[in-house]
């Protein structure tokens, strides 16, 4: 792992060159409660991509991973992290990159693509529809769920599995409460519209998470969907269909 800040937040992060040339950048963005070793290097993600000729960057975000944490939830707004990856650039000294985030790493990714699109060469928006507009995907209640004495104290179905995760994933439930209460930003339609890079929204059609794919994708003016079947949330996100459907992506934008 290597590490920078970003305005004083230490920040965990990888740089994998490609198996062979020099490689345009493409940075990952992991979910909520996740971290860049689960989300990306786990499903073969960082794997796929260097061998298809790209330099693979990946952070663990604010709150996650091996990144530092913090307990406001003023800290974890959308923009805020947005931030954090244009500063990773910077300190990368990348102009723009590639940006692939999953659930909330795609909001993350959208907030960066409206409030600095030059440094998004393309993006790629997966577990993530329309409730990038309309809601804001994950339930408040989660926020609860890292707050409980334990697991055994939980029924609600949503709530265990993302408290599950989190112990399986050895988070700090406190950070993840606070970031769970803090990055619920969404776009109004009129934002999502002057997004005009390059966009592949990549939703499971078992997701009950994200909202629709194809809804958010035909708002933005320089989109297309991906549905990759039969996936929920979970599942889609090292489906093969989605990296499939990603290569061929940025193999074609400009």
């Amino acid at each position: 792992m290597q590490f920078f800040s970003s305005q004083g937040v230490r920040l965990a992060y990888i740089d994998v060159p490609p198996e062979s040339g020099s490689g345009d950048p493409v940075l990952l963005v992991h979910g909520f409660a996740s971290n860049h070793a689960v989300n990306w290097v786990n499903t073969l993600w960082v794997t796929t991509l260097t061998r298809a000729g790209y330099r693979v960057i990946a952070l663990d975000n604010r709150g996650h991973g091996q990144s530092q944490k913090l307990y406001r939830p003023e800290d974890y707004d959308s923009s805020v992290m947005a931030g954090d990856l244009r500063r990773l650039l910077d300190h990368l000294d990348l102009e723009r990159a590639d940006l692939i985030g999953y659930s909330m790493g795609a909001r993350i990714v959208a907030h960066l693509a409206l409030l600095s699109p030059a440094r998004a060469r393309s993006i790629v928006l997966g577990g993530l529809g329309i409730r990038l507009v309309h809601g804001v995907g994950l339930p408040i209640g989660i926020a609860d769920a890292m707050e409980a004495p334990s697991l055994d104290d939980l029924t609600d179905p949503m709530q265990r599995m993302f408290r599950a995760f989190a112990e399986q994933t050895r988070s700090d439930l406190k950070a993840l409460a606070a970031c769970i209460r803090g990055s619920r930003q969404t776009l109004t339609e009129e934002e999502v519209v002057s997004i005009r890079v390059p966009t592949l929204v990549a939703v499971g059609t078992k997701d009950d998470v994200a909202g629709s794919g194809p809804a958010l994708a035909q708002l933005m003016p320089n989109a297309r969907s991906l549905e990759i079947p039969g996936r929920d949330h979970n599942l889609a996100v090292g489906d093969k269909v989605h990296k499939q459907g990603v290569l061929a992506f940025l193999a074609e934008r400009p």
